[in-house]
């Protein structure tokens, strides 16, 4: 069974860790709607369909053609993500009449956690760094990706939905752009007077954009300085569907983690570690795509 982070929090007794949980959900599209599914072991082998099966229409006494999809083998594999937070005992015991040190210097360092995440999903590449995992960018297949020229091109309308028309078995759950593209976004839909980008509060209380009815999330670990061609200045935007069977997170039993390390040797204070064992998995290449190119 998978669970967004916001879901699990829920089942949690620990008052820290839903504090935390809550801190670096309530700034990331990505983790508000992210399922994760909960695995035993160090990683998960699955099944990628690579090629449909085929069907046609026969006469009486034909000889019928046999077809049955092919799979490629994927093992995502779980890694380690996390961080200490040391608060200084004599500072929590003399300054901490204005607010919980703490608590203050353990919510900092979610906060790391879940950028440091959210870059990884984006840019994710474990050729460069073994320890970390593949992301969008990298678990994207070349027959998914949209262009918008061989040196970019300035964003469209008609664009964007080739893109959103990559996504097969329904629509996009969530679309992923930089602040600039959002903003070229806005700015088409003003001109198109079309009303395709709406407003509305999700399911945290904010105010978030929809596009055509699909959720529009910011990262910021997209880049605009990409380069296409003899282009410098591209952005990527992504389509993805969301769950079991599309694009999925991967963690250990328990999810997200706040320990408490306690005092330490060497020094007057107290440690607490945020940590999580996390990956993420493509389990069909339909229900992720890019717009790559995108300009200004």
């Amino acid at each position: 069974m998978a669970l967004t982070l916001a879901e699990a929090a829920k089942l949690s007794n620990d008052v820290l860790l839903q504090g935390v949980i809550e801190t670096i959900v309530k700034d990331s599209p990505i983790l508000q709607a992210m399922p994760f599914i909960e695995i035993v072991g160090n990683g998960l082998t699955y099944n990628r369909e690579a090629t449909a099966p085929t069907a046609a229409f026969y006469d009486m006494g034909d000889a019928w053609a046999e077809s049955t999809p092919t799979f490629t083998q994927v093992t995502a594999t779980l890694k380690i993500l996390g961080g200490d937070a040391d608060v200084d005992n004599f500072l929590a015991r003399t300054r901490s009449n204005i607010q919980d040190l703490e608590a203050a210097v353990i919510a900092l360092k979610a906060k790391a956690v879940q950028q440091k995440f959210e870059d990884t999903f984006i840019n994710g590449d474990t050729a460069v760094d073994a320890k970390s995992f593949d992301g969008a960018d990298k678990l994207t297949d070349s027959s998914q990706a949209v262009s918008m020229g061989a040196n970019g091109g300035t964003l469209t309308l008609e664009k964007l939905d080739e893109l959103i028309d990559k996504i097969k078995g329904g629509k996009p759950q969530l679309l992923l752009v930089s602040r600039r593209s959002r903003r070229k976004l806005t700015a088409l839909s003003r001109a198109a007077g079309s009303g395709l980008l709406q407003t509305d509060r999700d399911a945290f209380g904010q105010m978030a954009q929809f596009y055509d009815g699909i959720p529009l999330g910011v990262n910021d670990y997209i880049s605009d300085a990409k380069t296409v061609g003899t282009s410098t200045d591209c952005s990527t935007v992504y389509a993805l569907q969301l769950g079991e069977g599309a694009v999925a997170g991967l963690t250990a039993p328990g999810g997200l983690t706040v320990e408490r390390v306690g005092s330490l040797e060497t020094k007057d204070a107290s440690r607490t570690r945020v940590k999580w064992y996390v990956s993420c998995a493509l389990f069909n290449i339909n229900k992720l795509a890019k717009l790559t190119g995108v300009r200004d």
